[in-house]
């Protein structure tokens, strides 16, 4: 009886081995089964990014564009803390390999002037997306909490429709000689003497230093520029050039405060030398 029960139990086991035999016999494990860790996946990991280290930030501005940015630096008599105010101060970072700045502050009898210039080497963690693509939507978040206005809509004079001729023989001596108001404005208009060119003008002029997006810095970029302050404190105007060159983010930050009160800051002023710098700090990276 036991001899019986014990050929059975044999055959059992034989028949869940080969029943895990055929059922392994497929084309291996499903999607759902692969594990992020395991080796078997053979996922292809995203591209790096082009920059692996950071510049020194503090030695990146030459002295003779940070004359330009801080006049204040060649009113200092003393020579050493001239040398001092040209060197800059680090910010605190704690991973030079990812994220360095530098930032200068000079007083003059005009104006306090502010410089920060910052890098930041952005590395995606994510084996599917690239350093390129993390930095993309980095800055994509910086252009948004920017809050850049709409683009200035262009005005274009209307055309003014072309008189249709009046037969000789109805025109009047009196129709043919006389010009009222309406013909004199209208004739000025049709000269290009009338106000709209002025207007046309100021237009043009607010959307050439409004903040912006910017073309030919890096891959992309934009322009801020904001006036704090009114009344009887002095105005206070910030320009931010921002731009990314593959994996890399560079923001220049350039704040000035006049010294006289109710005194702005040129605004195309300040945005052509944090341009200026901009473009330098870009072609660096070539």
């Amino acid at each position: 009886m036991q001899r019986k029960a014990y050929v059975p139990g044999v055959a059992a086991l034989l028949a869940a081995l080969l029943a895990g035999c055929t059922g392994g016999s497929g084309g291996g494990d499903t999607a759902e089964d692969a594990k992020p860790g395991d080796s078997s996946t053979t996922t292809a990991a995203a591209q790096p990014g082009r920059y692996r280290t950071l510049p020194e930030p503090c030695t990146v501005v030459s002295n003779d564009t940070l004359d330009s940015l801080l006049p204040g630096i060649r009113q200092i008599a003393d020579e050493d803390q001239r040398e001092q105010a040209y060197e800059g101060e680090p910010t605190l970072t704690y991973n030079t390999d990812r994220k360095v700045g530098c930032r200068w502050k000079v007083e003059s009898t005009d104006a306090t002037d502010h410089l920060l210039v910052d890098f930041e080497r952005v590395v995606s963690y994510d084996n599917s997306v690239s350093d390129d693509s993390q930095a993309t939507d980095v800055f994509a978040g910086k252009v948004v909490a920017a809050h850049l206005p709409a683009p200035a809509a262009s005005t274009t004079p209307t055309p003014t429709p072309t008189p249709t001729p009046t037969p000789t023989g109805s025109a009047s001596p009196s129709s043919s000689t006389s010009t009222t108001p309406t013909d004199a404005a209208s004739a000025s208009l049709d000269t290009g003497t009338g106000t709209s060119t002025g207007t046309d003008g100021d237009t043009a002029s607010a959307a050439a230093i409004q903040p912006r997006l910017l073309d030919g810095l890096g891959d992309e970029a934009y322009l801020d520029d904001e006036l704090s302050g009114a009344g009887s404190t002095a105005q206070q105007r910030t320009v931010t050039v921002a731009f990314r060159t593959s994996n890399v983010i560079v923001t220049i930050e350039y704040v000035e405060q006049p010294a006289p009160l109710g005194t702005t800051p040129d605004s195309k002023e300040m945005q052509d030398r944090a341009r200026k710098l901009a473009s330098q700090l870009a072609g660096a990276f070539d």
